[in-house]
């Protein structure tokens, strides 16, 4: 079990976290795919908790490499990005035709690609093992929360005001914006 507390190791305790934050977004895509949005958003929301502790152990018990870098953006672009757009997409998107339907599928590329961009963007900047005091632009979880209440929000602004969030919230992604890392 040495493996666990290995920083070489690509089976150590930190990674195993991210896997199974991976391994929640999965399943929460299958969950779509088959109409079942609570279960997509609990098992999203069980991701994004091994995200947070990923990240704590990796730091605490010395854990960070660059393997576990990129499976961190891997295992973000999957729950914090492909399952929130998937989510609005099969629930608040998937009833319009025509224009209406291309201009929503036309967004929720537009989004997937900031997501992906900004998390390429941190990994290039990341240093394993370091934190900086403040995140450039929208964090791709803070982002899917945002994704979240607009999808909630569905009774009060409908699917024109999801998708103009999804659009700010795309632009945000990639801004000059400075958040506070917690």
């Amino acid at each position: 079990m040495n493996f666990l507390w290995r920083a070489t190791s690509h089976f150590n305790l930190a990674n195993l976290f991210t896997m199974v934050n991976i391994t929640a977004g999965l399943v929460a895509t299958y969950c779509i795919s088959q109409n079942h949005f609570g279960y997509a958003i609990i098992l999203a929301w069980i991701g994004g908790a091994f995200d947070i502790f990923d990240g704590k152990i990796a730091r605490k018990y010395a854990l960070s490499n660059e393997f576990g870098i990129q499976l961190d953006s891997f295992a973000d672009f999957l729950s914090f990005v492909l399952v929130p757009t998937f989510l609005i997409f099969q629930a608040v998107y998937s009833h319009l035709e025509g224009i209406a339907l291309g201009i929503t599928a036309v967004a929720s590329i537009y989004y997937v690609i900031s997501g992906l961009r900004r998390l390429i963007q941190f990994n290039i900047q990341a240093d394993a093992g370091e934190v900086a005091k403040y995140f450039t632009g929208v964090p791709t979880p803070l982002g899917a929360i945002l994704l979240w209440i607009a999808y909630v929000s569905t009774p009060f602004i409908s699917w024109i005001g999801v998708l103009v969030s999804m659009i700010i919230i795309g632009i945000l992604l990639n801004s000059k914006l400075k958040i506070r890392h917690l």
